[in-house]
């Protein structure tokens, strides 16, 4: 049932994307305009398609969609107490691509590597786990706790003192996975490092398997405001923004049916 629900998410991340919804919407809008009993459905089907495209790419729909999420937890404050332990979560190497090329290429969610730095630095007792295995869905022959053990022992962070799980391949067993690697205390207090926008779905989670955590959020892509109205500065942001987003949402619903949340919006 595991690897179905991988497999299945994996289908839903591909075609579920606001982006390549709008697109196809268009195209096919575009395509039935020209067959005469369909003509006026097709070219309404265009508009549609069309209009929300738009405002993916230079509109305000991927901050509407995101900023939500991204406020739900707040920041921690600088004078924080000292955490027992730091989990980082994957999802911030390219797997594929960092095998091909021989060195380690990131996503835009690389702060989810650099926030534990200056962690360590003020906590030095602080455990720190790295969660994350392989999210391909076939021929991975290095998991992304492999690199990313390579890229923190080249800057000098990894002297032994990490853990590593890299069985994980999705939030879910992220969570299992880690709560099982460290067997948490109670009254222990873990801080969670994941993007801002997964920062919900994440604490769900934890929460539902029996791992309660402390988010600290990174990776923000807006500016905390609710609503905005900019137009966005590069067209590939707002796609990466509002599919990142719909992903999240679509994520909290699906695990909240599923029984692997807490909450459908977990909230501080």
């Amino acid at each position: 049932m595991a690897d179905l629900f991988f497999i299945v998410s994996k289908l839903f991340e591909f075609v579920g994307q606001p982006s390549r919804a709008a697109f196809i919407l268009t195209a096919l809008g575009l395509a039935l305009s020209y067959y005469g009993p369909r003509a006026r459905t097709g070219r309404r089907l265009a508009i549609f398609g069309a209009t929300v495209l738009a405002l993916i790419l230079i509109g305000p729909l991927g901050h509407f969609l995101a900023a939500p999420l991204e406020t739900r937890f707040p920041a921690l404050p600088d004078d924080m107490a000292e955490p027992d332990g730091v989990i980082v979560l994957g999802g911030s190497v390219e797997e594929s691509l960092s095998e091909k090329r021989g060195r380690i290429t990131f996503t835009e969610a690389a702060e989810r590597l650099t926030a534990p730095i200056g962690l360590l630095r003020r906590f030095p007792n602080a455990r720190l786990v790295f969660s994350g295995g392989s999210a391909e869905l076939s021929g991975a022959k290095a998991t992304e706790a492999e690199i990313v053990k390579r890229f923190w022992r080249e800057i000098g962070l990894d002297q032994g003192q990490v853990l590593y799980e890299d069985r994980s391949r999705n939030t879910y067993e992220n969570a299992l996975f880690t709560r099982d690697l460290v067997q948490p205390k109670p009254g222990e207090r873990w801080l969670l490092i994941t993007s801002a926008m997964h920062m919900p779905r994440s604490v769900g989670i934890f929460r539902q398997v029996g791992f309660p955590v402390t988010p600290y959020p990174v990776d923000y892509r807006t500016d905390g405001r609710l609503w905005s109205l900019g137009l966005v500065k590069f067209s590939g942001q707002g796609v990466s923004t509002a599919d990142l987003a719909a992903h999240e949402w679509l994520g909290l619903l699906v695990y909240r049916l599923t029984g692997r949340s807490s909450a459908l919006f977990p909230a501080p």
